[in-house]
């Protein structure tokens, strides 16, 4: 009896370990995010799943600031996610810390040859990939075309002086307030607002050895520029408290003339439901430098991988390489730009948003990387504090940004 038993038991479960095998289900890993909202993807991968049956995949959303420590506190669970969303900034990390499968040897030459070359640094470190990119994003500046012609300007800036004098006529006419409005709030948006300056500057926040520079040159005439739209009162003093998304609700009620932002403000800021500047929105590639740059960009873009404790490593490369797409990509163009070459020469991708692909070949090619650094939220968090203590006037520009490289130790 014993032994029919234990027959009866090791048949089960290699009929079990047969049906798992057969039926995978994926955990996929996503933030609630306004590029691929969480409606988009739930489509993307309903067909997915219509199209490889027997590939389930259960989806968690995240705030951008959970996703982080999700998936690391995911790899030590015993039960984490297989595909999960990375931003461009954490390949080294994770690489050092053997989160992310390297998908080098999975690359083929038709997605080498289809892909942005720029974009194929969202997933790289040392040379290695850990995944397929798939929001290839920056930051663009946004304006409101009435109150630019009311202030009598017949074109938005092409520099970051030329803005801020943009900006100061439009207040003093009193059309609106506050002309700017940014995502100054002590996270990883300020970040990427504080890179976009200093790119156009000409910074940078290391050196070739890992070492602070942003206190010095570019990296702190952006901090002055940002401390001295607050004191003038052209940024909106909120900015300091401000994501993107309350950037996007200021700028869409009317209540800004200008906004960085991501891609995906584009579309929503016209949509007449929802915005009360529909019509009126222009968008171009983020300003320059006179004799430093002609336009700026941070990178802003995130991939999927698979991660070093998925027992499904090949249906989720399936699953990837779906939802990275140029079909897939192409479907949803006017949530976030694709990352195929080719994809924006395509009269149904560009068809109705001309004026976003027109600024994103400008900004694109121009992608400025915040640091491959293994230590890299370290670093943003002194950044983040440092930024926050010029912009609320508890220190010197000069000073923060001294005692941030002063405290990293890479």
């Amino acid at each position: 009896m014993k032994r029919l038993l234990a027959s009866a038991l090791i048949l089960t479960g290699v009929m079990a370990a047969q049906v798992s095998a057969a039926d995978p289900k994926l955990k996929a890993l996503f933030i609630a995010q306004a590029a691929y909202n969480e409606q988009s993807v739930r489509e993307m991968t309903d067909t997915f799943e219509k199209q490889n049956p027997g590939i389930s995949v259960d989806l968690e959303f995240v705030p951008y600031e959970g996703l982080h420590d999700k998936i690391v506190l995911g790899q030590g669970s015993g039960d984490g996610y297989d595909a999960v969303l990375f931003d461009v900034i954490w390949p080294a990390e994770f690489a050092q810390n053997n989160i992310l499968v390297d998908v080098t040897d999975r690359i083929t030459s038709e997605m080498q040859k289809g892909v942005l070359p720029g974009a194929w640094s969202t997933a790289e470190y040392k040379g290695h990939r850990y995944g397929m990119p798939w929001v290839l994003d920056t930051k663009y500046l946004f304006y409101n075309k009435d109150m630019l012609a009311k202030a009598g300007f017949k074109a938005p800036p092409k520099t970051w002086d030329e803005l801020m004098t943009q900006a100061k006529a439009i207040k003093d006419k009193g059309i609106v307030e506050h002309p700017l409005v940014w995502s100054w709030s002590q996270a990883e948006a300020v970040i990427c607002d504080y890179g976009t300056l200093l790119s156009a500057y000409g910074g940078k926040f290391l050196d070739d050895d890992g070492k602070p520079v942003f206190q010095n040159g570019g990296g702190l005439k952006a901090l002055d520029y940002m401390a001295a739209s607050i004191k003038d009162g052209t940024t909106n003093p909120n900015s300091r408290e401000y994501l993107e998304e309350d950037v996007r609700r200021v700028f869409q009620d009317g209540e800004a003339a200008f906004a960085l932002n991501w891609t995906y403000m584009f579309n929503l800021a016209n949509d007449p439901k929802q915005s009360k500047v529909a019509g009126k929105v222009g968008v171009v590639a983020a300003p320059g430098v006179d004799g430093v740059s002609t336009a700026s960009a941070i990178n802003g873009s995130m991939g999927l991988g698979i991660t070093k404790t998925s027992k499904h490593p090949e249906e989720t490369w399936k699953y990837i390489t779906f939802m990275t797409s140029q079909a897939t990509q192409d479907q949803y163009a006017k949530l976030s730009l694709p990352i195929w070459a080719s994809s924006y020469d395509d009269p149904a991708v560009v068809g109705g948003q001309e004026e976003m692909v027109a600024a994103a070949k400008v900004g694109l090619p121009l992608l400025f990387p915040r640091p491959a650094a293994v230590k890299y939220q370290e670093l943003s968090l002194l950044l983040q504090v440092a930024i926050q203590k010029a912009l609320f006037d508890q220190a010197s520009p000069s000073d923060a940004l001294t005692e941030a490289a002063s405290s990293y130790q890479p």
